[in-house]
């Protein structure tokens, strides 16, 4: 098989990486980071390069692969028509070409992308949740079920990257309960997730593979900075906010002092969740370890952030895979995932 290949990558318009970030500051470079790193690292292997923005019209893929006919599309798009459930459909649509792409199938994105389809799929897979309920946009009556016990999380269903949550989405009783439910259909557009809230150490786990499963080292978000008493979750100002993440000296790395059996545990209980949310390409299972031991699965991000430097490229440098490495993975698992009507 030849080395060097014909790849294709899809960016958002707005995050089209330039040729050279020289002279760039940190607070510049942030918007496509993951962009510039993953097509210089591709073109640093030596591969023939395009770099597509795409926005809402998805003919500009099927025009760029039947001119470029590349080897693998290398599909970095978080949204589709500014709706992030919608990357669902763009890896759809390269399934319906046969096209070779990288990161995870239709049905998984689909899969994990509604918070609370992905836990009824995992609770019955033994896979443990967090108790939870949903509130449709439009329901105006907020009352939750009586298995449900405060505290609870609040949450968007359906979009990630922490949107919509923050302090505030940690509710104690039912009027701060329908405050916060209402402000996710209002102010996100979207239903609503109530989880019970189960206070303890954040634990993410990668997991690469299509059939064949590898997990990554354990990583974990230190909130040891956060001011007494406050929530221990990744709101969306201490996920992007670069000046707040420096003041609460907000730290991740490879998880230390792990109760005896869960370095075991993680990376079973991972592959068991990525298997049955049909997931393939790569993926970040983020777990939650509650302080009396129990271990429980909050979310499955298919497609997780790739830069260099960021807690995915981390776990796998830890596990002895370099960047260069990581991303060649990536493609040949893109590669060889078989297509929908392939025999």
């Amino acid at each position: 098989m030849p080395r060097h290949h014909k790849i294709l990558v899809l960016v958002h318009p707005d995050c089209v990486p330039p040729d050279t970030i020289e002279g760039l500051t940190d607070e510049q470079m942030a918007p496509f980071k993951t962009e510039f790193d993953v097509v210089a690292t591709l073109k640093n292997l030596g591969h023939n390069v395009r770099v597509l923005g795409v926005a809402t019209d998805l003919g500009e893929i099927r025009r760029a692969v039947d001119e470029f006919k590349p080897y693998v599309v290398f599909n970095l798009l978080e949204e589709f028509a500014g709706v992030g459930v919608f990357d669902t459909h763009v890896a759809a649509y390269l399934e319906a070409l046969h096209q070779p792409y990288t990161g995870c199938n239709p049905r998984g994105l689909m899969l994990a992308h509604n918070k609370g389809l992905a836990k009824m799929v995992c609770r019955y897979h033994r896979i443990p949740v967090p108790a939870f309920h949903v509130f449709p946009v439009g329901q105006r009556r907020v009352v939750p079920p009586k298995r449900l016990q405060y505290p609870m999380i609040v949450k968007s269903l359906t979009e990630e990257g922490s949107v919509g949550i923050s302090q505030a989405s940690i509710v104690n009783d039912e009027a701060a309960l329908a405050e916060r439910v209402r402000f996710i259909h209002r102010k996100v557009g979207t239903d609503a997730i109530v989880e019970r809230y189960i206070d303890g150490r954040e634990l993410y786990i990668g997991v690469m593979g299509n059939q064949r499963l590898q997990t990554l080292p354990v990583w974990e978000m230190d909130f040891s900075g956060l001011r007494d008493g406050a929530p221990r979750i990744a709101t969306g100002k201490l996920k992007w906010d670069e000046e707040y993440q420096k003041k609460i000296r907000l730290a991740t790395g490879r998880a230390k002092n792990l109760p005896d059996g869960l370095d075991t545990l993680l990376p079973r209980l991972a592959k068991r969740a990525y298997k049955a949310l049909q997931l393939s390409g790569y993926a970040r299972m983020d777990f939650r370890l509650a302080e009396d031991g129990g271990v429980y699965l909050l979310e499955a991000n298919p497609n997780p952030q790739l830069a260099y430097g960021e807690d995915f490229a981390e776990s796998a440098e830890t596990a002895g895979i370099d960047y260069d490495q990581l991303i060649t993975r990536i493609i040949s698992l893109g590669r060889r995932y078989r297509l929908i009507g392939q025999a």
